[in-house]
């Protein structure tokens, strides 16, 4: 008698144990035996009348599938359970895949536990705490407002676990395994997972790396986690520092620097390059610039942080502005935000043979597989734009091309900038400076919120869309919009490029009022040279 052995269906349930013998008209050798009995296919006769029965049970349904695979056999791993990570698991369970997710940390990764979502409940209580402020224009007298922050950090937590305890119930819903532990490549189609000490052996077919990023520090500027902090610090902070020096005005430099102003820091910014929010289009970052430094915040733009003395009561720094003077200034705590670096290290990729780009990324294709045979990687540690959404949407494409569809991808032409500070900016597609660069002919139309109904009635006028037109094909090839809401407003021109939409066309579509989302009607037709409202 053949070797026994135990599986499990893509619904995670063990569906019994299967004897080792052909089955006429399936694909593996596998055959349910029932308790301690013979096997079914001890002759000839009761082989066919198992193959009838076999093939009107739910096992041949999931066999014709590819769905019967032994334990600890999966047919897709996914190393990482972030927005990349359990998005690509979820999709494909639903698709039919046996699949796994491995995880050392937290379901959800860095964004839902110490990323995107608790850094954006700690800005709505920024937010809210400006609204207090004007609250008395409003006719609302709630005398002196006292902020904590221990409490809004709390509050950020308490968000952050409910998000966390949504993935463990969607992995359930679709059933999807979640392995505890760290995941290594360890030869074709196997993976080893370390957990507390001990090691288990995973096979997959597929194995779609997900591992994300981690904060960077400069090499003079190490981060100590007491003094000098990443954003993971900064985020769980519960005693507000007097004075805070912010290094790096990206996203996440712009985003604490509104969190810790709001809560009475003395923020200080220092930028390398010659504007805040580099990526972004440089009329939106002038409009932030401004209106940081209304709130008291100094901001130092091509400012070379030189030197940093690191001492039990606060940091000396030292750097040089952009007009060469040296400054030098005591500060409480400093906020290293330069950037992320890809999680590349101790997965097993030399020897499994995956090559990096020259920036340190997992090189991929554009259906996120790597040079090596059944393994992808998506997310951050597959490349820039370090961003959420685009983990998340390569993790489908990733799923739907191994189920064999062939046009499956991302447009990272058309991929949204997002930072949530206070103005909010938000864009997709070419700055009018990157469009001028590339040679083409274009025209350029903005609306100010102060022309806009609904953000006067909400005493939010800072900023405008703005909209850059391709003027042969009046597409949309750029938008940017700083002021109200604009991480919401944003999407309407990400599914307007999708659809190849013209500017015409974005105005034609009626918009209702009073809303924001009229000055993208309105932004549409300075674009074509004729606004309504300015």
């Amino acid at each position: 008698m053949q070797v026994r052995e135990r599986c499990v269906g893509v619904d995670g349930a063990e569906r019994g144990w299967f004897e080792g013998c052909q089955l006429p008209g399936t694909s593996r050798q596998l055959v349910p035996v029932v308790g301690d009995s013979q096997p079914a296919t001890a002759n000839p006769v009761t082989a066919a009348l198992a193959t009838i029965a076999y093939r009107a049970s739910p096992w041949y349904e999931l066999e014709t599938r590819g769905g019967i695979l032994a334990e600890n056999s999966f047919d897709i791993v996914v190393v990482g359970a972030g927005p990349g990570g359990y998005v690509a698991a979820i999709k494909a369970a639903q698709l039919g895949f046996q699949t796994a997710c491995v995880e050392e940390q937290f379901l959800g990764g860095v964004c839902l536990n110490i990323g995107c979502i608790p850094t954006k409940a700690l800005l709505e209580s920024a937010a809210m705490i400006s609204r207090l402020g004007h609250a008395k224009e409003f006719g609302i007298d709630v005398g002196e407002v006292k902020t904590d922050l221990a409490q809004a950090v709390k509050r950020s937590r308490e968000v952050s676990d409910r998000m966390t305890r949504g993935i463990a119930f969607l992995f359930k819903k679709y059933k999807v395994t979640h392995i505890e532990g760290r995941g290594r490549l360890a030869g074709k189609g196997n993976l080893q997972v370390t957990n507390g000490g001990k090691n288990q052996e995973v096979k997959a077919k597929h194995i779609i790396l997900a591992t994300g990023s981690r904060p960077r520090d400069l090499p003079f500027l190490k981060v100590d986690h007491d003094r000098v902090w990443d954003s993971t610090d900064a985020l769980l902070a519960e005693t507000l520092p007097k004075t805070l020096a912010i290094v790096g005005a990206g996203a996440i430099g712009c985003e604490f620097a509104d969190v810790y102003a709001a809560f009475g820091t003395k923020v200080t910014i220092i930028e390398a390059l010659d504007r805040i929010l580099p990526l972004e289009d440089k009329d939106c970052s002038a409009v932030v610039e401004k209106s940081f430094k209304k709130r008291g915040m100094d901001v130092f733009t091509g400012a070379r942080l030189e030197k940093a003395d690191i001492g039990s009561k606060g940091v000396a720094i030292s750097f040089k502005t952009s007009k060469g003077e040296e400054k030098e200034m005591k500060v409480d705590r400093v906020l290293s935000a330069i950037g992320r670096a890809p999680n590349v290290e101790d997965i097993g990729l030399e020897d499994a043979g995956v090559e990096l780009t020259d920036q340190g990324f997992i090189g991929i294709d554009a259906q996120m597989r790597t040079n090596v045979e059944g393994i992808y990687a998506i997310g951050d540690v597959a490349g820039p734009p370090l961003l959420a959404h685009k983990g998340s949407h390569e993790g489908i494409a990733c799923v739907e091309a191994i189920k064999g569809d062939r046009h499956a991808g991302v447009d990272y032409e058309n991929i949204p900038n997002c930072t949530y500070c206070h103005p909010e900016v938000a864009s997709v597609g070419l700055t009018e400076e990157q469009a001028k660069e590339k040679g083409l002919e274009i025209e350029v139309g903005m609306f100010p919120w102060t022309a806009n109904g609904r953000a006067l009635t909400a005493g939010e006028t800072e900023g405008f869309v703005k909209i850059v037109r391709d003027k042969k094909y009046s597409e949309v090839i750029g938008a940017h919009i700083v002021g109200p809401h604009a991480t919401e407003l944003i999407a309407e021109f990400v599914v307007g490029r999708h659809l190849e939409t013209t500017v015409e066309e974005m105005d034609r579509a009626m918009h209702p009022h009073p809303t924001l989302s009229e000055a993208v009607a309105e932004a549409s037709l300075a674009a074509l040279g004729h606004p309504l409202h300015i």
